[in-house]
């Protein structure tokens, strides 16, 4: 037995908080931009640099994640999402916790070969509703800019 392992009530907190990442990038890549929404509380916030403004709430959420799906069809370039280094990073003990995690966007043009767009940090505020993790808040920040608001 590894006494350094975390206990198993913790690991499978992970599991849980990794499965959320993986189903997002799974989500919006496939265009199921309400099913991605939904993987936020019902007042979730995402604020990146990469678009204009915050975006609250999951109407705002779901329309959001439409254009990300009508933009990359627009575009014929296939994007994924590939998060990286999810780290609990905070826990207040009552079922909100904060993550940190790596995300890349990779960009696949029809016919051309992969590339790497944005590399970002992400910072979210999960809580747990009961039934499962939901996001709060996740602030993006890309790599070279200045340090912005926290989750």
């Amino acid at each position: 037995m590894n006494p350094n392992a975390p206990a198993p009530a913790a690991s499978a907190r992970m599991a849980e908080i990794h499965q959320l990442y993986h189903l997002q990038s799974h989500l919006i890549d496939g265009g199921r931009a309400a099913e991605w929404a939904a993987t936020f509380t019902a007042d979730g916030s995402f604020t990146s640099p990469t678009y204009p403004a915050p975006v609250t709430g999951t109407a705002a959420l779901t329309a959001f994640a439409e254009r990300f799906a009508a933009g990359c069809a627009a575009d014929g370039v296939v994007r994924r999402h590939v998060v990286s280094n999810v780290a609990l990073t905070g826990d207040d003990g009552a079922g909100t916790v904060r993550v940190e995690a790596y995300l890349q966007i990779i960009a696949t043009p029809g016919g051309g070969t992969p590339h790497t767009e944005r590399f970002t940090t992400l910072t979210d505020r999960l809580v747990h509703d009961g039934s499962g993790w939901r996001i709060a808040a996740r602030v993006v920040r890309r790599d070279g800019t200045p340090a912005g608001p926290q989750a």
